[in-house]
């Protein structure tokens, strides 16, 4: 096998992985999960895309980026999932089937990592993204980046809309004490 069928393979088999991980987010066409698939197939187009330079050249700037990017990734995830479920209560009475077990809150979480950003799972995922990005930084791979990027802005925008049907005027009041994805900023 050629790099080039190693990669179509690498590709395909990851992309079969995250259809059947969002098999129920992509029967809801609009839904935050939805956009999140095509976020999720752009960070494994990255990888595999830099899959041969990976980790090549340890001590340029880029790599360097890349790996505090990627650490950050783990850090944002961790505390995010923490939160969720120490102070979300998830219940299956919430009733979206789109939504993973996780998100399925019934409290609005606003401590931990949540009171700095919104979506720190989102931010997770741009981390991961640039992390990836910067293993090997290439036009085809700005453009993957950018639009990967430009989906988890999506996913992060629809599902302030959901959580503003399901919470109200708390999580409204919530949207102008945080930041969406980078504390105090952005």
């Amino acid at each position: 096998m050629n790099a080039f069928q190693i990669d179509l393979l690498a590709f395909t088999l990851g992309s079969l992985v995250v259809l059947w991980w969002s098999r129920k987010a992509l029967r809801r066409p609009g839904g935050h999960g939805f956009y999140r698939f095509f976020a999720w197939e752009g960070i494994l187009g990255l990888i595999v895309l830099n899959r041969g330079p990976w980790g090549e050249h340890p001590d340029s700037w880029y790599q360097s980026l890349s790996w505090l990017l990627m650490l950050l990734s783990i850090f944002l995830v961790v505390h995010g999932v923490r939160a969720l479920r120490q102070q979300g209560t998830a219940s299956p009475a919430r009733g979206d089937d789109s939504l993973y077990e996780f998100e399925k809150t019934t409290t609005l979480v606003t401590g931990g990592i949540f009171q700095y950003i919104r979506h720190p799972m989102y931010s997770s995922l741009l981390a991961l993204t640039w992390g990836c990005y910067f293993q090997s930084p290439s036009w085809p791979g700005t453009a993957v980046a950018a639009v990967a990027s430009g989906f988890l802005l999506l996913t992060a925008l629809t599902d302030e809309k959901e959580c503003l049907a399901y919470f109200g005027a708390d999580y409204a009041a919530y949207m102008q004490r945080t930041r969406r994805f980078i504390p105090f900023l952005f």
